[in-house]
This record gives C-alpha cells, sequence and structure tokens, in this order.
C-alpha cells in the first residue's frame, strides 16, 4: 500500500507537551490513512486533541473518523484518578465525524466522554472501515474490556490496551476479564503472522516491533 500512512503520537513528546500526567501514562495516539486520499482516521484521540489535529494537518491530512481501541479515559477523554483528560467530546466540537467501537465498548464509550448514540458507529468483530482506499480490520479482543478492539492494517497491528510490547492490559479493573484476555493473547492474536508490526497503546517496553519479537520478550507469551 504506496500511499498508506501511518503517525505515531506519543502524550508529552509529540502532543500535550507540558502535560505532567498524561506524560507520565505515555500514552499513544495514531494516525491511519490513505496519502493519495488526503484523509485519515485517529486512534483513541485523548489528551491534545488540538495537537492531533495540527499533526494531521502538517502532514497534508485531514481527520475524517474515529477509531476507539476501548473506553478508558486515557483513550477517549473523561475524568481519570482526578484529571480532566480531553478527548472525543472535544474531537466532535473541532472536527465532527463519526466515532468507530465495538458494540459492547458503545455504552462505556459514552458513559465517559458524554458523547450520544448517534454520534457513535456500533460494530462487529471483523468488520472493516475505508479511509481512502486502505482498509482498516476491526479485531475484537475482549480481555481488558469486553469490547476492546485491535485495528490491523496491511502488516501493521495497533492494538490499544490489549497488547504492549512487554506485557498486555490490565484484567482486574471493571470489564476486565482473565480467561477472555488469555483466550485473545493465545488465539485470536495467535493467527497473526510474525512479520507484522505492533502498534501498542503505551510506550510499556517500547513504541513498535514486529510481533516476531514480541513474542519472544513478552512475558505473556512465556
Amino acid at each position: 500500500m504506496s500511499s498508506f500512512y501511518l503517525r505515531q503520537l506519543l502524550v508529552g513528546r509529540d502532543i500535550g507537551r507540558g502535560n505532567v500526567a498524561g506524560t507520565q501514562m505515555r500514552n499513544f495516539v495514531y494516525l491511519i490513512g490513505d496519502r493519495d486520499a488526503g484523509e485519515c482516521l485517529v486512534v483513541d484521540p485523548a489528551w491534545d486533541v488540538e495537537g492531533i489535529a495540527t499533526r494531521a494537518t502538517e502532514d497534508g491530512m485531514k481527520l475524517t473518523g474515529a477509531l476507539v481501541t476501548h473506553y478508558h479515559p486515557d483513550h477517549v477523554g473523561g475524568s481519570l484518578f482526578g484529571h480532566s483528560i480531553e478527548g472525543l467530546s472535544r474531537l466532535m466540537a473541532l472536527a465532527p465525524c463519526p466515532v468507530h467501537v465495538h458494540k459492547n465498548e458503545a455504552e462505556g464509550v459514552r458513559k465517559v466522554t458524554g458523547l450520544s448514540t448517534t454520534d457513535l458507529v456500533l460494530h462487529e468483530g471483523n468488520d472493516r472501515v475505508k479511509v481512502g482506499e486502505v482498509e482498516v480490520e476491526l479485531l475484537h479482543t475482549p480481555g481488558h474490556t469486553p469490547g476492546s478492539q485491535c485495528f490491523r492494517v496491511g502488516d501493521a497491528l495497533v492494538s490499544g490496551d490489549t497488547l504492549f510490547l512487554q506485557g498486555c492490559g490490565r484484567v482486574d479493573l471493571p470489564g476486565g476479564d482473565p480467561e477472555e484476555m488469555r483466550r485473545t493473547l493465545q488465539q485470536r492474536l495467535a493467527r497473526l503472522p510474525d512479520e507484522m508490526m505492533l502498534y501498542p497503546g503505551h510506550a510499556y517496553g517500547g513504541e513498535h516491533a514486529p510481533l516476531s519479537e514480541v513474542r519472544k520478550i513478552n512475558p505473556v507469551f512465556g
């Protein structure tokens, strides 16, 4: 995909500079799109929505939609540990667009962001969303939350809090399920090829790496 566009943004470095909480959380935000079409989707817009939009504009891209990995406020905005985090509600004010969520995550997203039902596009696992001519496959990967999603685009996997380079998302928070996480890691994601590049939701152990390397260094695969 010669026109495939992927930009990884680290909170505290690329966006949200000076935001102490965001810097400590080490969240990644992603832009995925089609360079020829000049359009992109934003994955988990939080912490610094104007900064995200500015980075897209600098790359000649227009935000035309949002993809949500899961409903936690550090990924979609809301209140967390006494911090007010901007996110989807700010995006809808700045650049209104469809917000793509798994159907099992919709209630959580609405609750923490204040978005309405009509703002959300609900999906099943393995649905596809197109941006220009680039197709994103939505993989349902429950465990961290009931409707957690990873996004597969060609040889890239944007994994949210399902899988990090070292470790995986917590399963002791509301909606977490250890057995589902085990199935996700050992069955659902096991089918993905070694050469696929993993782009996680947090910089825990690194920023990106081939799945072949992750499977060697990540203790969840031990």
